[in-house]
């Protein structure tokens, strides 16, 4: 899958290093197969399933910066955006830009539905709406909502170094990619449903 998302971070051509951050000597194989590299292992600390991920960027970040490398961005690539394309990455630099560079940008798509039509569901079935009557109010007289599409981050370098803890989720820049590629893949569904939509893309 890891392969989807290095491929589209090489035919951008925005990058000078593209690093694999990982702890896995499998991982390792098979991205050197694709012919790409992590040039140094995730520590074990910052390799738990608990790890936020800025903590890993810091390290990172400060890790290039011990060996004489920087950067003016840091972007961070999910490895189960396996719908993301070059393009979309070039987008997202360009709206970087344009607003100066200074704020960092999240990967957003819209929802689905209107977030005040939501519902959590009981164990016995039963639904409580979130936002009671809000069902009445037609979904073209409400304000777009949008969620993390789960694929990409791009930061100012000097946001990820001064970062504390697990960064925050405040001023950002939000760049829109299409609802079919905001599947970001936890479950076995979201798997079958990413394979559906790239036969889609890709006419197979």
């Amino acid at each position: 899958m890891i392969a989807y998302v290095l491929e589209a971070a090489r035919d951008s051509a925005l990058f000078e290093t593209i690093h694999v951050s990982t702890d896995s000597q499998a991982i390792s194989h098979v991205v050197t197969e694709l012919g790409f590299k992590s040039d140094f292992g995730r520590p074990a600390e910052l390799s738990d399933d608990h790890t936020p991920i800025m903590p890993v960027l810091k390290y990172v970040a400060a890790e290039y910066r011990r060996r004489g490398q920087t950067f003016d961005q840091i972007w961070l690539l999910m490895a189960c955006a396996p719908l993301l394309e070059a393009n979309d990455l070039i987008e997202a630099e360009r709206l970087f830009v344009r607003s100066g560079g200074r704020l960092p940008l999240l990967a957003i798509a819209e929802y689905q539905a209107p977030i005040e039509w939501a519902f959590s569901r009981k164990e016995d079935g039963r639904l409580r709406p979130l936002h009671p009557g809000m069902f009445a109010v037609r979904s073209q007289d409400l304000e777009k909502r949008y969620f993390d599409a789960g694929s990409f981050v791009l930061y100012p370098a000097g946001e990820v170094l001064s970062a504390e803890g697990a960064g925050t989720d405040s001023n950002f820049l939000g760049h829109v990619v299409p609802k079919y590629k905001a599947i970001d893949i936890d479950t076995p569904d979201d798997w079958k449903l990413a394979e559906a939509v790239y036969r889609g893309m890709r006419g197979a």
